[in-house]
């Protein structure tokens, strides 16, 4: 306890010795270190066509593939959804989307429509239970991407953090201190 308050002063001490215009230079530094997180995110999206280029696999329905932390590059492309892809989607109406095996694929010779049903690999049924009230298929417009990559548990840590809510803005306000006060 007494290191973190011997820290904790000194980085008092550090802020008041700051004039203003190194005041400015640190919050421009942390504008442009948010500002070039949120063009990569952007960049990201164009380039593989998904609105959510990388997710975290948050629940044991995919195991043994995908466990719960894993992290998933998706990619949507232009073709339809094929059986045995593992893709991302969203249900009307829930704002956590997931991510499941596709098991069938109805195509409709008369339209360009697609009737997709899917699966967790851990799952005993279908998931038509998930789908919204009345739906028993999934569109196109529900997927989100296809997995096409993966890292093992390195979304522990998203996880831990909505978990612990605290946690996370500490680390938030640690981290933006940090920025602020170095001083390069």
């Amino acid at each position: 306890m007494e290191w973190a308050r011997s820290q904790w002063d000194s980085f008092i001490s550090d802020f008041k010795k700051m004039n203003p215009r190194q005041l400015a230079t640190q919050g421009v530094n942390l504008g442009l270190v948010i500002t070039s997180a949120l063009i990569i995110w952007k960049s990201l999206m164009l380039i593989t066509g998904s609105e959510s280029p990388v997710v975290v696999v948050l629940s044991g329905s995919m195991e043994p593939g995908f466990k719960r932390g894993d992290i998933l590059f998706l990619n949507m492309g232009s073709k339809p959804a094929r059986t045995g892809e593992i893709v991302v989607f969203n249900i009307d109406g829930r704002d956590i989307p997931i991510v499941h095996r596709v098991i069938k694929v109805h195509e409709r010779a008369d339209e360009d429509h697609l009737d997709i049903l899917t699966k967790g690999d851990n799952n005993y049924g279908d998931d038509r239970l998930l789908y919204a009230r009345g739906q028993e298929w999934l569109h196109m417009k529900h997927i989100m991407g296809r997995a096409v990559g993966y890292l093992p548990y390195v979304g522990m840590v998203t996880i831990i953090m909505n978990d612990y809510p605290m946690l996370k803005y500490g680390l938030i306000a640690v981290l933006g201190l940090l920025v602020i006060t170095s001083k390069e």
